[in-house]
């Protein structure tokens, strides 16, 4: 006769559904703590972050970034030359093989998707390829056949969801692969577009502008806001949009988009207003939405908000307790590193081991525009409306001595400061690898630093860094 094993006998048992950075984190984690874990994904380790988004996106902009640092070089006195046919020296044309560049960041993602799958593999982690729905709150059923008539099921004691997001469509202006696309499909194209016309001013919409713009291809950029970026700091903003049009790119603000017509040779966007553009290709970037209808959720009890959101706790844990929902699928900022971040925390409560409660607050984000924005904490809205008490100091980079040697014009440090304790609370940069320079700015806010203690530490000089510690000291508060 068989012994019945209970549940504080064996190992806990974990079923993700999701790859992408927040399933990954959290099957590693949870393998570490002893689980037995299963991964269920349907595309491949890292999901649409790692293959569709994240990693092949970032890849285009740091192309584009160095044809712009070529193309920019004679200002630093460097030039290229090639002799004519006269034996007199002629500068070459910056071309950028579109083709050679997806291909690259195509095989980047699959090497970054492989090398994830052997790191969960390696830590013992089982991962079946399909699709998973909940059935209740401790079970998982998987379609594993291509007709979906083949099922595998799991028992669970703890469930997270890492289902993700895809790219919203629109009836009106519906994607063909072709000539209209979202921005998981720009990766097919073999030549840079002679016309671009980008619908959505918003992150995804101001970063594939900026690089295709810096790749060489005449960019228009449907804003339905008065400026670009409009969830973001003004003043980065501002900078933002003047760059976009000192490259040559047309910006119309105020405009919306009402349908997009695929013609013989190209697209054409009608506006509101009745206006045509003529393009080339159509990239619509209108936000996304998560991928929880049709898996079970509602009829498991899990709540969510009205655009299909999973609600979650600072820990990622659902109204149900043995569920948990990381990364674009649940309410959090859309964020790959609040999913990994997301996916570790809820393995670390499932399973019993020590956690600190996510706070969102002092989250930093990037916009990978040429210059990045980086921000964090408080915004200077919030301290305009008197929603957090503050003081705000801008230093911009045209007087730091870094970025006058690199040839840096454009950009700006941004720091806010508790009232009265000088308390760092947030920031705002504005500048080449803005993405980097932000991190003190973080820290000091995790660590609930003032702005004379990070006054006195040491940058090198020169650096961009440097203007960090010059708006700290500028902050310099007078004890009475």
């Amino acid at each position: 006769m068989m012994e019945r094993v209970s549940a504080f006998e064996r190992k806990q048992r974990v079923v993700i559904i999701g790859g992408g950075p927040g399933g990954y984190e959290a099957a590693l984690a949870g393998a570490r703590l002893g689980a037995d874990v299963t991964l269920v994904e349907r595309t491949g380790v890292g999901g649409s972050a790692i293959l569709t988004d994240v990693v092949p996106s970032k890849s285009l902009i740091a192309t584009a970034e160095s044809a712009a640092a070529i193309r920019d070089a004679s200002q630093l006195g460097v030039q290229f030359s090639v002799r004519g046919a006269s034996g007199r020296p002629q500068r070459p044309e910056v071309a950028v093989n579109l083709r050679a560049v997806n291909r690259r960041l195509l095989s980047l993602a699959a090497k970054q998707s492989l090398d994830m799958k052997a790191d969960l593999e390696g830590a013992g982690v089982t991962i079946v390829q399909g699709e998973g729905r909940l059935e209740g709150a401790d079970r998982v059923v998987v379609s594993t056949g291509k007709q979906g008539a083949d099922f595998d099921e799991f028992e669970a004691d703890t469930i997270v969801v890492s289902v993700g997001a895809t790219p919203r469509q629109l009836p009106s202006a519906m994607p063909d692969g072709e000539r209209i696309l979202t921005w998981t499909q720009l990766y097919s194209l073999e030549e840079v577009p002679e016309h671009l016309i980008v619908v959505g001013s918003g992150v995804t919409g101001a970063e594939f502008a900026s690089a295709y713009s810096l790749i060489g291809a005449e960019v228009t950029l449907v804003s339905s806001r008065e400026q670009v970026l409009p969830g973001e700091d003004a003043d980065a903003a501002r900078v933002i949009e003047e760059v976009f049009k000192r490259q040559g790119m047309h910006v119309l603000s105020k405009s919306r988009a009402e349908r997009v017509e695929r013609t013989e040779r190209g697209v054409t966007v009608t506006l509101t207003d009745g206006r045509t553009i003529q393009g080339s290709h159509c990239l619509m970037a209108v936000g996304s939405i998560p991928n929880t209808s049709g898996i079970g959720l509602v009829e498991a009890g899990i709540e969510m908000t009205e655009g299909g959101q999973i609600l979650v706790n600072r820990v990622a844990r659902t109204n149900l307790p043995n569920v948990y929902a990381v990364g674009d699928c649940s309410n959090a900022l859309p964020l790959a590193s609040v999913a990994s971040m997301q996916g570790r925390t809820a393995m670390f409560h499932a399973l019993g081991d020590a956690v600190d409660p996510i706070s969102m607050r002092t989250v930093a984000s990037n916009i990978f525009t040429q210059p990045e924005i980086a921000t964090v904490g408080w915004s200077q809205k919030e301290i305009e409306e008197g929603i957090a008490q503050g003081e705000v100091y801008r230093i911009d980079l045209a007087t730091n001595a870094r970025a006058k040697m690199m040839g840096v014009e454009d950009g700006f440090v941004k720091l806010f400061a508790r009232t009265g304790s000088g308390t760092v609370i947030g920031g705002v940069i504005v500048a080449p690898k803005a993405s980097e320079l932000i991190f003190p700015v973080t820290m000091a806010m995790e660590h609930r630093l003032t702005v004379d203690q990070v006054a006195r530490v040491f940058p090198v000089f020169p650096s961009l860094a440097g203007s960090v510690s010059d708006a700290a000291r500028a902050m310099h508060r007078v004890e009475e």
